[in-house]
């Protein structure tokens, strides 16, 4: 837990990239007193969800977050015009999904050659099973999508 605060109550600005280099270092220093920890990132795990305003995500789990709401209701009005437009991010979203799955078949083959072959499994089962790479428009549509045809198909065997 990291409170950005400085010792005069100045909240601090602190860089995605000294997080993360905290993050490693913290990683480091516990496997250097025998604790397993990595700190790897969440695109390296095959996660591809955005991390939310610590206000925003606290009133989504209580189901009264505007913020949210309003997002849903932007990409439902888009739905039903069907419009889907490509968002900005998308490519780097696209391109830096290629690297982590080139890296992880790497790993994979790395092991195969040295004769761990389970692992090498594991690892290429991993890759395959990894959610499509979605911005936060494409995941919330998805989930509208999936709401929508839930009942349908319910509402099918229902009927037979």
């Amino acid at each position: 837990m990291l409170k950005a605060v400085s010792e005069q109550g100045v909240r601090l600005n602190i860089k995605k990239a000294t997080l993360r280099h905290w993050r490693s270092e913290f990683a480091r220093n516990l496997r250097l007193l025998g604790v397993e920890a990595n700190a790897t990132e969440l695109a390296v795990r095959g996660e591809n969800r955005k991390a939310r305003k610590d206000g925003i995500y606290r009133a989504s789990l209580r189901g009264d977050s505007t913020y949210v709401r309003a997002q849903t209701e932007a990409v439902a009005a888009e739905l039903l015009k069907g419009n889907s437009r490509v968002e900005p991010g998308k490519r780097t979203l696209v391109e830096t999904r290629r690297q982590i799955e080139s890296g992880w078949r790497s790993v994979a083959s790395l092991l195969a050659k040295d004769s761990h072959h389970d692992l090498a499994s594991d690892v290429r089962r991993f890759v395959d099973r990894m959610p499509p790479a979605r911005t936060g428009r494409e995941l919330i549509a998805h989930e509208l999508q999936q709401r929508i045809r839930g009942p349908r198909v319910r509402d099918q065997h229902r009927a037979r």
